[in-house]
């Protein structure tokens, strides 16, 4: 049988407002048809957040957080990309996912053997104009950190008055045509990765006009990460807002599946559709994702899978996934072998009897939060300055910049780890903007509380979680300053 697979990858998809996932109010008809073609994963969770640190898992099938922030590939890591070029498989990556092209994403679209690139989500520096915009009053803080960004989103909003002149449009529609001309080849696998519904939630009016209601407030689809301070009119526009956005996502992903139909790729095409993580649009007080702890909204998250070998469809499945699974799952499919350091587990070895125990999640210099599937462990750093951290890395780049020669100059040489292949790495002094020691370490039990407004205090169910945490950090070789600043004490 020719095997080609498809990985559609949508950025804060909110699984709970999927209807396959429960939501009741959203128009996402395309979803539940892939439901019904495909299985859902039920037990799907975040390993390493947010956007690129989620990628690094998703590529290297084990997680980043633990021993650095958002970054690029380092030279040690295995990449399922190119390991499948290097066994005659074809990749293709089509995205308007920006962050690929700053200085903490610039080795990952390489790997692919092509790649083709949208331009203009969000603050992509994209359209040049040295003037300021007309903008609305009150639309994003143009006094904060992130003011060059609302201005060059409003700058690039003006290039895309029409549906196809949308970059999700565009991303879509070059990765079908990649489909189209490739239809009859055999062994590649398509990345269409799309930004949206990451914010700010710009849709087509005809995707607004899904969600009718009364607003005469400010202009507002772009919350920031923080508290919920706007009034209930404000955070119900900005849900609705969100939700045209989804439905858009929506009706790209059926033109994925129409293309699968009308080239009847169902036969030899493996079809995954995910997310790297939700976010939260109000719900526990909080917008957005990274400062708050991690809740459901953010953590647990959509995962859908056809395999044309054993052609289950219509089915739910839940044994513990991650991200971390989606490497060796498509190695196998293609009849190449797992590296060693990869940890993530392929997904067809999953049912109800066998399935892992725990699994970890989190962001580095955060919470490190551990589940069962049941329990939900979030274990904050016991001092308030989140003592001891450090990122190691042989490519020492921020999100969009290069680590700055002050911190250069503390950096040491670390000892390898497990997975660097002999290579020691910078061991670099990091400062992290999550107030995790704030919040506390919280236990929550998803299943008298799933919504978790109630955190327990159990002394035994606490060990154990903490047994699952230390043994799965061992498995991803921790450095041991993550234990102390965990305050874990690990026998000898």
């Amino acid at each position: 049988m020719a095997l080609k697979a498809i990985i559609v990858m949508f950025d804060s998809l909110n699984r709970h407002m999927l209807p396959p996932y429960g939501g009741d109010w959203t128009q996402a008809p395309n979803f539940s048809r892939l439901a019904e073609r495909s299985v859902t994963y039920d037990n799907h969770w975040v390993g390493s957040m947010p956007c690129m640190p989620a990628r690094r898992d998703l590529l290297t099938g084990r997680y980043n957080f633990l021993h650095r922030s958002w970054g690029p590939l380092e030279p040690f890591d295995d990449s399922l990309p190119a390991l499948l070029r290097a066994n005659k498989v074809y990749s293709h990556l089509v995205s308007d996912h920006y962050h690929y092209w700053e200085p903490g994403g610039a080795t990952y679209h390489s790997q692919y053997t092509t790649w083709d690139f949208v331009r203009g989500q969000e603050g992509d520096p994209w359209k040049g104009e040295v003037a300021d915009p007309e903008i609305p009053e009150h639309v994003g803080d143009f006094n904060g950190y992130r003011s060059h960004l609302f201005r060059q989103d409003w700058i690039n909003r003006k290039y895309m008055t029409e549906e196809q002149q949308h970059p999700m449009s565009e991303t879509f529609s070059r990765g079908i045509e990649f489909i189209r001309t490739n239809r009859k080849e055999d062994r590649w696998l398509l990345q269409i990765e799309a930004f949206d519904p990451h914010e700010p939630f710009f849709a087509p009016q005809k995707y607004k006009d899904m969600y009718p209601h009364d607003y005469t407030g400010r202009h507002f689809d772009w919350p920031g990460y923080l508290p919920v301070q706007e009034t209930r009119e404000e955070v119900e526009h900005c849900k609705f807002e969100y939700a045209a956005l989804l439905s858009m996502c929506d009706a790209y992903l059926g033109k994925v599946m129409d293309a699968m139909d009308e080239n009847d790729l169902w036969q030899d095409t493996m079809l995954i559709v995910t997310t790297d993580h939700g976010f939260l649009l109000g719900e526990h007080d909080w917008w957005a994702k990274n400062i708050m702890p991690f809740y459901n909204e953010i953590s647990k998250t959509p995962l859908f899978v056809w395999d044309p070998r054993d052609k289950r469809k219509n089915e739910r499945c839940g044994g513990l996934t991650q991200l971390i699974d989606l490497a060796p799952t498509l190695l196998e499919y293609f009849g190449v072998e797992v590296p060693k350091d990869m940890i993530g587990v392929p997904l067809p070895s999953f049912n109800e009897k066998e399935q892992r125990e725990a699994v970890l999640f989190g962001i580095h210099g955060g919470h490190v939060n551990c589940t069962d599937g049941r329990y939900v462990y979030m274990r904050a750093p016991v001092r308030p300055d989140n003592s001891p951290l450090f990122n190691y890395t042989l490519m020492p780049t921020h999100m969009a910049s290069l680590f700055s020669v002050e911190e250069l100059r503390e950096f040491e040489l670390a000892d390898p780890f497990s997975f660097t292949k002999g290579v020691r790495t910078l061991k670099i002094p990091a400062v992290s903007y999550i107030p995790a020691h704030r919040f506390g370490t919280l236990l929550y039990d998803l299943e008298k509380d799933p919504g978790q407004k109630h955190p327990i205090e159990d002394s035994d169910i606490e060990k154990q979680m903490i047994q699952h945490l230390i043994r799965i950090m061992a498995r991803h070789d921790a450095p041991p300053e993550q234990y102390e600043r965990l305050g874990l004490k690990v026998s000898n």
